[in-house]
């Protein structure tokens, strides 16, 4: 933080009126699409903002449409002439009176330059130029006229204005405006919540899809695979013989066949588990998503005043993709651990 280049920008920029206005001065969060400011003050801010980079080329796309003709001549003379001095500056202006000072003018017409020089030269040598700033002139004169209409007409009934400004006073009881004091931030701190995932947020998980009706036959398959897998161990280790002189209790086309089968049947089983698992995974997913896209279509327009763009696609990225790709097989892993652990303690038995 530089102190005294910020309060030169400020001062450059004509921003300290408008950061006594704002509730929290500089700290004011600024709202999606600037929200909460005018269009000149997005402008000054713009333009403060790139102020205090330093940098060594500016570009500034006509910089003072959104400002009146005085604060604009503020900011051309404070901004320009003073603080990017010493800096390369290319700036597009409507405004001919801020041309005199360029050290190159290119005059652009239908997408190309067709003049190029300084402010004198360019008047003396081509139309174009001179159309424009004459057009620009007839323009200032027309308005200095409705101007100094406007003023005769207002000190004529200056009167009348007043009795309507008294009449204003006595409907609120003062003649300030009413202010209830500072508002809060217009974007709001994210919630968040610090510990351990409560069951009943796994319980609504679970029994998002199909009221939970996939998960009992979840569980049996892998219990079968479990099952099956003990079985065929504990086939094998029963038919197989223990030494070349004692007769294996069963034949071993019969050994080979059982194991087999129960290969099979626990080949079956993980595959029935798979796939339900993902049935079960893919349409919780779908209803999350599909109930979050319905609220955010129905979210009334304060709340994408309040609520930062980025935030609303984190959960429609980052977080949707965790509910997609990882709390499944997560929520998974878990109770098939438990069964394999009860399966061991069972066969240690």
């Amino acid at each position: 933080m530089d102190r005294d280049r910020y309060d030169k920008v400020l001062e450059a920029c004509n921003l300290r009126k408008d950061l006594e206005i704002l509730s929290f001065g500089d700290q004011t969060v600024i709202g999606e699409r600037g929200i909460n400011l005018s269009g000149g003050q997005k402008q000054r801010i713009q333009i403060a903002r790139a102020l205090y980079q330093d940098a060594d080329i500016y570009l500034f796309d006509d910089p003072f449409s959104a400002v009146d003709a005085h604060t604009g001549s503020h900011l051309f003379k404070e901004v320009l002439l003073n603080m990017l001095s010493s800096k390369t500056v290319i700036y597009v202006a409507h405004q001919v009176e801020f041309l005199p000072a360029a050290d190159l003018i290119l005059v652009m017409k239908d997408g190309r330059i067709v003049q190029a020089g300084k402010y004198n030269d360019i008047l003396n040598s081509g139309t174009d130029f001179m159309e424009l700033v004459g057009a620009h002139n007839r323009a200032l004169s027309a308005l200095d006229n409705v101007e100094a209409r406007s003023i005769s007409e207002r000190t004529t009934s200056e009167g009348e204005g007043a009795m309507g400004s008294t009449n204003g006073n006595q409907g609120n009881g003062s003649g300030k405006v009413d202010d209830a004091g500072p508002k809060g931030q217009i974007v709001q701190e994210e919630e968040r919540e610090k510990g351990k995932v409560g069951f009943s947020v796994y319980w609504k998980y679970i029994t998002t899809a199909y009221g939970g009706a996939l998960v009992p036959l979840i569980l049996l398959a892998h219990i079968l695979f479990q099952i099956f897998q003990i079985g065929s161990n504990y086939w094998m280790a029963w038919g197989s013989p223990v030494s070349a002189d004692v007769k294996p209790p069963v034949g071993s086309f019969t050994l080979i066949i059982v194991y087999l089968a129960l290969a099979i049947a626990s080949a079956l089983s993980i595959f029935a588990r798979a796939m339900l698992l993902n049935t079960a995974g893919y349409k919780t997913a779908t209803l999350i998503f599909k109930k979050m896209h319905s609220c955010i279509f129905r979210a009334p327009m304060s709340f994408f005043d309040s609520t930062p763009s980025g935030r609303i696609l984190n959960r429609a990225s980052t977080d949707q993709s965790a509910v997609d790709m990882n709390i499944p097989y997560q929520v998974g892993a878990f109770a098939f651990s438990v069964i394999q652990l009860l399966g061991i303690i069972a066969v240690m038995s």
